[in-house]
């Protein structure tokens, strides 16, 4: 089968989860870093999950598989290790026209969830189609220690000089090279090494303005 790969906002978005265990805290984990509006239905909760019950920023609606309990979700992810309990999830979701995610059976899924690396806004994302989950972590792994987290404060200040240098209304030809130098320098290096100067030498030569250490700070820093 081949998947056609898509990035979901799931900003306050219903998203249910049946199961309370290791793996369902995984992927809600990794839901909540989205912002998702996440339900659970489980009979008990590991203690992880636990604590996130109690800070509120997971709602437990059931313990028991209820067709309205699915009403209004926006995805639902089947992660029990009840195998029927997961079929049946998927078969109602299904049956309701909602996408379903049964963890390690891509047979009853409408998608399967890549392996991940994160760097701020820099997502990176790796899928075997479901073949070879053990494969998957081995190449994020590998990506994970060539992409630090250097790329994080890389890719905010990038997003911050593109707002600018487009009110500068340059030619699209002097906005490509723009961005092109600013890839294809030793910034990143900087940025590693925490070499503020490095780094505004660099944006003076290739923007053509005048920046300062303390500048280089305010286009990097987390908003």
């Amino acid at each position: 089968m081949s998947y056609y790969p898509i990035a979901v906002d799931l900003q306050d978005k219903k998203v249910v989860v049946v199961g309370g265990g290791a793996v369902a805290k995984r992927k809600i984990d990794a839901l909540l870093q989205c912002g998702a509006d996440v339900y659970i239905i489980s009979r008990e909760l590991k203690p992880g999950l636990r604590r996130l019950l109690e800070e509120g920023k997971v709602k437990l609606i059931g313990r028991r598989l209820i067709k309205a309990y699915l009403k209004g979700a926006f995805l639902i992810i089947a992660s029990t290790d009840d195998s029927a309990l997961n079929h049946n999830v998927s078969a109602l979701a299904k049956k309701m026209g909602i996408p379903v995610n049964v963890v390690d059976r891509p047979a009853d899924s409408d998608f399967i969830v890549p392996s991940v690396i994160r760097r701020g806004d820099l997502l990176i994302a790796v899928s075997t189609s479901g073949k070879s989950p053990a494969l998957a972590k081995r190449i994020r792994e590998r990506l994970g220690r060539q992409f630090g987290n250097e790329y994080k404060d890389f890719l905010t200040m990038m997003g911050r000089l593109r707002n600018e240098i487009l009110l500068r209304r340059l030619s699209q030809k002097e906005n490509r090279r723009i961005f092109h130098q600013l890839v294809n320098s030793t910034i990143l290096d900087s940025i590693r090494r925490k070499d503020r100067k490095g780094i505004a030498v660099k944006l003076e030569k290739i923007l053509k303005i005048r920046i300062s250490p303390e500048d280089v700070i305010n286009y990097i820093k987390a908003e």
